[in-house]
């Protein structure tokens, strides 16, 4: 075949590829800087104000960390707290729309408290942790939600501040009320 034809057909792939992008994912930095910086106007002074989110799954897994059993940051999150599945769940943001330590309400999931990041979490995504990625799959998937803003995060997130959230998250007190920073 002329070479013209594999051109062609990588040229095609490429526009295809840009197209089915262009929808969900911005086209350049530059865009990409936009939406984020739109977004983390949206929700900068939302203690309770809901936000709408395209929400995924995530495991400690080499699926979607790249890291395996017995390396030393498997189930280590951006943090440095362990991932979790409980009350108060630990879950990926991008940093600049919910910073670290900000808990969200996420409706059929609960709580989450931002303490990762993820290489494709950017702008109004967010990632929920699950201990497996058949729980992933059989309980969440892909969901565009409204999540709500419980308490926005300073910066930072601690085991002690996840634990202090689980401990009031499980006696069924009020979480906006609470200060965790520790």
């Amino acid at each position: 075949m002329p070479a013209s034809f594999f051109i062609r057909s990588n040229l095609t792939a490429l526009v295809v590829a840009a197209v089915l992008s262009a929808s969900v994912v911005p086209c350049g930095p530059a865009d990409a800087a936009a939406v984020t910086t739109d977004a983390a106007e949206d929700v900068a002074d939302a203690d309770t104000s809901t936000v709408s989110v395209l929400a995924t799954g995530y495991t400690a897994g080499v699926e979607s960390t790249g890291k395996r059993p017995g390396h030393p940051q498997y189930g280590v999150t951006f943090s440095g707290v362990k991932v979790r599945r409980s009350k108060v769940s630990t879950i990926a943001a991008d940093t600049r729309v919910f910073p670290l330590g900000t808990l969200l309400y996420i409706p059929g999931y609960g709580y989450g408290c931002v303490a990762d990041t993820g290489s494709r979490i950017k702008g109004r995504r967010i990632d929920l942790y699950f201990p497996s990625t058949r729980q992933v799959f059989k309980e969440w998937g892909k969901k565009q939600v409204e999540v709500k803003v419980i308490k926005r995060g300073s910066g930072r997130v601690t085991e002690t501040m996840l634990d202090a959230m689980n401990e009031v998250a499980v006696a069924g007190q009020d979480l906006s009320d609470k200060k965790f920073d520790s």
